[in-house]
């Protein structure tokens, strides 16, 4: 308890310090579109706050990134488990990974408006970055699965359903989760990015590309404020919820045994 409120303490300090040096900088540059200090940035960002269209932005962009999030989990989990199922099917998915791993996220939102629309386009980025990702986090977790105990369950013809709860998920779920923290904040950044070249209307991205034409330096930093915001928050309400699942499901915290 000590500890973890010596770190909050420290980490606060730490935000105070950096606010400073942001205020000091922008004070000695005096040009608002050059840099806005952090007291106008956040006076911005409350006086977007009451507008239904903010909101509007809020909610069309989480729900296309989650939604690519979420088929990235589906995806990754399927594809994992087959790999490990069938030897052909990981030889086949190795160099399809290692290729979405090595191309630019520019590259594949150029690409990608060849074949889906502006619209669409944050859903298919963020499954693609998500996807390599947890595919890996979850073969990491199936190769670190007990040998001797998977050997067990053969031998004593363990019903599938109390392998998976018994061996897969306590060796898997620890892997996931770090995954899944790695990628949520790769999948918001990377949708916002498809949004400013694809330019849907009503989204962050479109704000963010509207406020850098307009020289709208307070809007920059205000809707970078908010993406963080919504970055971090999701994160945290996402694995507090796989935590509380696991719990319910295995009888333990897997967020300790990461």
């Amino acid at each position: 308890m000590k500890q973890t409120k010596k770190r909050r303490a420290g980490l606060l300090a730490a935000a105070v310090f950096w606010l400073a040096v942001w205020q000091a900088a922008a004070m000695a540059i005096g040009q608002e579109v050059f840099l806005v200090s952090p007291i106008q940035a956040a006076g911005t960002l409350m006086e977007l706050l009451p507008q239904a269209d903010f909101w509007q932005r809020v909610g069309f962009s989480a729900g296309h990134i989650l939604l690519g999030f979420a088929l990235g989990v589906v995806v990754s989990v399927l594809l994992a488990a087959a790999a490990e199922r069938w030897a052909w099917v990981d030889t086949l998915l190795a160099p399809v990974i290692q290729l979405v791993k090595a191309t630019p996220v520019a590259s594949f939102i150029i690409l990608a408006l060849v074949w889906v629309s502006g619209r669409s386009l944050s859903i298919l980025i963020s499954f693609l970055m998500v996807l390599p990702v947890l595919y890996s986090a979850v073969r990491t977790g199936i190769e670190s699965a007990d040998v001797q105990l998977l050997e067990m369950a053969q031998v004593f013809h363990l019903p599938l359903a109390r392998r998976v709860k018994a061996i897969w998920l306590p060796a898997i779920l620890p892997a996931f989760r770090q995954g899944c923290s790695v990628a949520l904040g790769i999948c918001w950044k990377s949708g916002v990015a498809a949004e400013v070249i694809g330019l849907p209307d009503g989204s962050i991205g479109d704000a963010l590309y509207r406020a850098k034409i307009t020289l709208s330096t307070g809007e920059l930093f205000a809707w970078t404020f908010v993406i963080i915001l919504l970055s971090a928050g999701f994160e945290k309400l996402f694995l507090a919820l796989l935590d509380k699942a696991v719990v319910r499901v295995l009888g333990e915290d897997v967020a300790k045994n990461d």
